[in-house]
């Protein structure tokens, strides 16, 4: 079964919960409606963070955990600092701490959570797909995909679409520019999926063996109708024409392990045509955004100047990880007519 069907039966509606679903497993079946729903979420989470007393009574009783297969610092530590300004108890499980050590199936430490009263699990897994089993397993629990292989990262691909709309409010028919390993980057397919709903215009750029042959051979062809207009897709390898006129460059980390797949010469020539530098940024509009995922391999696939400059909004993908994060949290676990915070 395609996980596009799966998310469609996993999607459960519940009128009582302003995002409609039971499971945060992907981009690709949300709305715009949708977004803004979480986006406006964010904005007042936003200004709890901002509070001297960075605390708020919203999902005392609640139980969050977190189970991570593989390490993590940004989304393990944003889903923490959430819930518990959130009110909610945390509880942190590592993969290598868990029974799975001792031959536990994942679909028996699914059930074994939930008997234990947990209301959200947030899971990472090296393989793709997994949060989709745990959800398939679920009665209660809800499920976030914390990344899946090299399929999905939604929670940040929320972040950088949040990021983009405080900066330059509507996305509809922004010229975005991702640059890298496209291949092998949950981010990237969740930011394009997120990017695409919201009418934006994308443009993937990277070394050819880098780039999804489906992508490589339907260039242009793939739109998403949505009420904000057409988003679609333009393949370019050759980063200094892709960069041309764009309203948000976006640098992925290299994988420097996929060397090991010959997909690129050297990191020399990774860097002499990919590599987000000054000069390069200069073809970009005169107040583009710059935006890498992290974690940064500095002065490869970005240069230390660009990452720290003034076009940077790294800081803010990294501040606006906890805002997002509690977002889903709350609309995720309180009804409607909860209380505001």
């Amino acid at each position: 079964m395609s996980t596009k069907i799966e998310a469609q039966e996993l999607k459960e509606k519940d009128p009582m919960y302003s995002l409609g679903r039971k499971h945060v497993l992907d981009l690709d079946d949300f709305s715009s409606e949708e977004l803004e729903t979480i986006f406006s979420s964010a904005d007042a989470m936003a200004e709890v963070m901002s509070r001297d007393i960075k605390k708020v009574p919203s999902l005392r009783g609640k139980i969050i955990m977190t189970l991570f297969y593989e390490p993590s610092t940004r989304t393990r530590v944003s889903f923490e600092q959430a819930g518990k300004v959130l009110s909610a108890d945390v509880i942190n499980l590592a993969a290598s701490a868990s029974s799975s050590t001792k031959g536990e199936s994942l679909i028996n430490t699914t059930r074994t959570l939930e008997a234990m009263g947990a209301d959200v699990v947030v899971v990472r897994h090296p393989h793709s797909g997994a949060p989709y089993l745990m959800a398939r397993y679920c009665d209660r629990l809800r499920v976030i995909n914390a990344g899946d292989g090299r399929h999905a990262h939604p929670t940040q691909g929320l972040v950088d679409l949040y990021t983009v709309r405080q900066h330059l409010g509507d996305v509809s028919g922004k010229k975005v520019v991702i640059v890298g390993d496209i291949t092998h980057s949950r981010v990237a397919r969740s930011n394009l999926w997120g990017l695409l709903a919201m009418g934006a215009r994308v443009t993937l750029s990277g070394p050819a063996t880098m780039i999804p042959m489906d992508l490589l051979e339907n260039s242009g062809t793939y739109s998403k109708n949505n009420n904000k207009g057409i988003g679609d897709i333009e393949i370019d390898t050759n980063l200094d024409r892709a960069i041309d006129s764009a309203d948000i460059v976006m640098a992925l980390r290299l994988q420097l392990e996929r060397q090991e797949l010959s997909l690129f010469p050297t990191i020399r020539e990774y860097c002499k045509y990919w590599q987000v530098n000054e000069t390069r940024l200069a073809k970009a509009k005169q107040n583009v955004l710059v935006m890498h995922p992290g974690p940064i391999n500095e002065g490869i696939e970005i240069t230390s100047a660009v990452a720290h400059g003034i076009h940077s909004r790294i800081k803010d993908q990294v501040k606006n990880g906890v805002a997002i994060r509690m977002a889903l949290l709350q609309e995720l676990l309180l009804p409607k007519t909860g209380d505001d915070v």
